[in-house]
């Protein structure tokens, strides 16, 4: 049987082994949980609370900024202590709302209620889902109700659920489809209702067989639905190169998924819709794994959002041996981490601890111009020439050569034998060509606001000079 595939990739060790026999377990803390106001795609959330206000968990306490942006909600019931910046992942203090959990986990009115779905109209669907604050959970943090708006619902022909779960040594997806299942399906059905002329997709990559298995069982009474297998390569699960490997069809930077006719959502965003809508309940906890040949017991978890990494891996046993290096997410695409002491935000999929640092283990060494980084790009680009241009400063030749169509995978990266830092010098030019397309945006309105300005003084001047000539005023019909 052909398996759905994309030109390029790479593949790199697995690592799953430590984590995927490992049932999902629950953990809560007590103490404080911290709730950026920025952690998805788009404008911040605006706090809607005080300190000294009492909270509940499912409470909204920082409301959407704008279109593209969320709600963030309290996880836990207790007393807010504090709205100020809080150290992030990043490395940098996000603006945040900080909760001293009371212990009692105590829920808003209506938390877990029941909803008939096929009573709702589609707009009280995406009512619902903007409501509970779901974004992205696989990492992209866009916002999901905005994903479930296209302009035309009829003009899409492909609802495809994400389950590739391409990152060495994430087992998080691949836990919750084989003891979640049931609601992940229940979400692509409530998402399948708004999109009438869509076939339903379950994507999910050939290193998962057992999830393969439970998910065609699931579904083989769904007759709008389906199981695909996916060659396992990385980064099948990259929105654009899933979309190849489902469909044959191609988007770019400037496009969304939307204009090729397809909407894409991760297994874990599927399961918070279902919960969202069909059981009231928003998006306050998320399921990770913590993994890494440092950790003492790897596991997958579920934890409230404002969660410590630290209280995190304490409660995974700790080390069993130095780490040398903490990566929030995997080890492809995660962020190394400066502290651990920083909370589990929506986007959030994994706790790497790694008793080597390979990256830093392994000098840089000059190009030998082999070209496999070439060869691997799953966006078809030309990394050498992409460094030429980023390292001379010249952002209009590195965009012009496709430098914004990187996706910042770290293919090229990891095939590189000289080690080369690739990604991270596009994911550095990528930042100036964004900052300079805003100045330019900024001067260009501006100089349209300017000339919208003289415009309107040289009529004003206009008419004064047809008064002065009449000696009375000129109607405007003249």
């Amino acid at each position: 049987m052909s398996l759905g595939t994309f030109k390029g990739g790479a593949h790199p060790y697995e690592g799953k082994v430590l984590s995927e026999n490992c049932a999902i377990e629950e953990l809560r803390f007590d103490g404080e949980y911290i709730f950026p106001l920025s952690q998805h795609i788009g404008a911040p959330a605006k706090a809607c609370v005080q300190v000294g206000d009492t909270v509940l968990a499912g409470q909204v306490i920082a409301e959407a900024g704008g279109f593209i942006s969320a709600n963030v909600l309290s996880s836990v019931s207790g007393t807010v202590k504090a709205i100020e910046p809080r150290m992030q992942v990043s490395g940098f203090p996000v603006m945040s709302v900080v909760v001293e959990s009371d212990g009692r986990f105590e829920t808003v009115e209506g938390y877990g209620q029941k909803r008939d779905i096929d009573a709702l109209s589609k707009d009280e669907i995406r009512d619902i889902v903007k409501a509970a604050g779901i974004v992205g959970i696989g990492g992209a943090g866009f916002p999901t109700a905005v994903k479930l708006m296209p302009k035309n619902d009829d003009a899409i022909d492909y609802f495809i659920a994400n389950g590739s779960e391409c990152e060495p040594y994430l087992t998080s997806d691949y836990r919750l489809m084989l003891e979640e299942g049931e609601r992940i399906v229940g979400g692509v059905k409530i998402c399948l209702g708004l999109f009438p002329n869509a076939k339903g997709i379950i994507a999910i990559e050939d290193n998962k067989p057992e999830a393969i298995k439970h998910m065609q069982e699931l579904v083989k009474s769904e007759p709008r639905i389906s199981v695909m297998q996916l060659k396992t390569k990385y980064p099948e699960g990259g929105e654009r190169q899933l979309i190849n490997a489902v469909t044959g069809r191609y988007i770019n930077s400037s496009m969304l998924p939307a204009d090729a006719g397809c909407i894409v959502h991760n297994v874990a965003t599927l399961l918070a819709i279902y919960d969202a809508v069909a059981e009231s309940k928003p998006l306050i906890e998320k399921t990770i794994t913590v993994t890494g040949d440092a950790v003492a017991t790897p596991k997958n978890v579920r934890v409230r959002l404002g969660s410590s990494y630290k209280k995190i891996l304490d409660a995974c046993g700790g080390l069993k041996t130095e780490a040398n290096k903490f990566i929030c997410g995997g080890p492809m695409m995660g962020q190394a981490l400066y502290e651990l002491d920083c909370p589990v935000t929506k986007p959030s999929s994994a706790l790497c601890a790694f008793a080597h640092d390979e990256v830093a283990e392994n000098p840089t060494t000059p190009c030998i111009r082999c070209g496999r980084c070439v060869a691997a790009c799953p966006e078809h680009l030309v990394p050498p020439m992409l460094v030429k241009a980023a390292n001379a400063d010249d952002m209009e030749g590195f965009e012009k050569i496709g430098g914004m169509e990187c996706m910042e995978c770290g293919t090229c990266s990891y095939v590189c034998p000289a080690r080369r830092p690739l990604t991270q010098t596009f994911k550095q030019a990528r930042k100036k060509v964004a900052a300079l397309r805003k100045i330019k945006a900024a001067e260009e309105k501006q100089r349209k606001e300017h000339e919208e300005a003289a415009k309107k003084e040289a009529e004003k001047k206009a008419e004064e000079m047809k008064k002065n000539e009449t000696g009375k005023e000129v109607p405007s019909w003249r």
